[in-house]
């Protein structure tokens, strides 16, 4: 069975927690339906390490500017302080050509209102951590804003 690489965001200051149990259930056999089917790989803004909020060091698999859609399963974007300084615009641009072609996005937390700010979630169910944070981003998708842990539509989930 050939692997299938889901890709997990990774920066400076990235909330560590908040994609725990999605790291842990991808690539635990334990946890999978499929197992040795899909595997976790780092993507981040630059070469070389990041810290994260907990201050755990990660060494990335690749960039982002090397990251294509055809080359994932899935892109997890992490929530963490950055998002909300308009950091990671690369990142929301590169969700955005993901979901183009059809795969999957799943955007944790402050993640959510980068997408909203990028207007990814207007014509797409989603979920955030509160209304109210996303209708701060000006974005046009309240309508379709759901009260759940998360939600999916096409190709987009998003996690409170």
């Amino acid at each position: 069975m050939e692997w299938r690489d889901v890709h997990l965001f990774v920066f400076d200051g990235l909330s560590d927690w908040e994609a725990g149990y999605a790291v842990a259930g991808i690539n635990h056999p334990q946890f999978q339906r499929q197992p040795g089917h899909y595997r976790v790989r780092t993507v981040a803004p630059h070469e070389g390490s990041v810290v994260t909020m907990g201050g755990i060091r990660i060494q990335p698999d690749l960039t982002l500017d090397t990251l294509r859609p055809a080359n994932s399963a899935l892109l997890i974007l992490p929530g963490g302080a950055a998002w909300d300084e308009g950091q990671h615009g690369e990142a929301v641009e590169l969700a955005r050509a993901f979901l183009d072609a059809g795969v999957p996005v799943a955007a944790i937390c402050g993640a959510t209102a980068a997408l909203a700010r990028g207007g990814l979630p207007d014509d797409r169910r989603h979920t955030s951590n509160a209304p109210e944070y996303l209708a701060a981003t000006k974005y046009r998708g309240a309508a379709l804003y759901e009260e759940a842990p998360g939600a999916q539509d096409k190709s987009e989930g998003t996690e409170a």
